[in-house]
């Protein structure tokens, strides 16, 4: 299967949550996280820091002194919802290696929300299947609408 890189475009908070637009440079999808989540994102990408780390750097910061590392954050999969917004599903890769267990490599089923908070601390990049892609809407009216409604309210890099 063939991959596409994505690219966080916009963060922006809701009554809902918090809406994440990704894009690959030509067309954008968007889907709703939590608020917290959603800051913890654009916490990191801003270069906010805090005095005591929060939950995905603790996350991080554990998995690393394991000897893991994040190697790829896919999309993989999407399945309409009938009347509401679909689910989006993903797949993160760890490669972990140390003197107890040697090298591992572990593939781990996850949101795409929790993945992404994860990725942008590892500098890794968002991938999502071409052919899970290619049937999606483009969503980019979506976003210039939130953002009129918003104002200078959008968060996000």
């Amino acid at each position: 299967m063939s991959l596409l890189k994505l690219d966080i475009i916009a963060l922006i908070p809701t009554r809902a949550g918090c809406a994440i637009f990704l894009s690959d440079g030509d067309k954008m999808i968007q889907f709703y996280i939590e608020n917290s989540i959603g800051q913890a994102i654009n916490d990191h990408i801003s270069g906010e820091s805090y005095d005591r780390p929060v939950t995905y750097d603790i996350i991080t910061s554990l998995l690393s002194s394991l000897g893991a590392q994040m190697k790829s954050l896919i999309i993989a999969d999407y399945q309409a919802q009938e009347g509401e917004d679909g689910i989006y599903f993903a797949n993160m890769v760890w490669e972990m290696e140390n003197e107890v267990q040697g090298r591992k490599i572990v593939e781990l089923d996850c949101r795409p929300s929790d993945a992404i908070a994860l990725a942008v601390r590892q500098g890794v990049e968002i991938m999502i299947h071409r052919e899970v892609w290619e049937p999606l809407e483009d969503e980019s009216q979506l976003l210039r609408d939130l953002k009129s409604q918003m104002g200078d309210g959008t968060i996000g890099p």
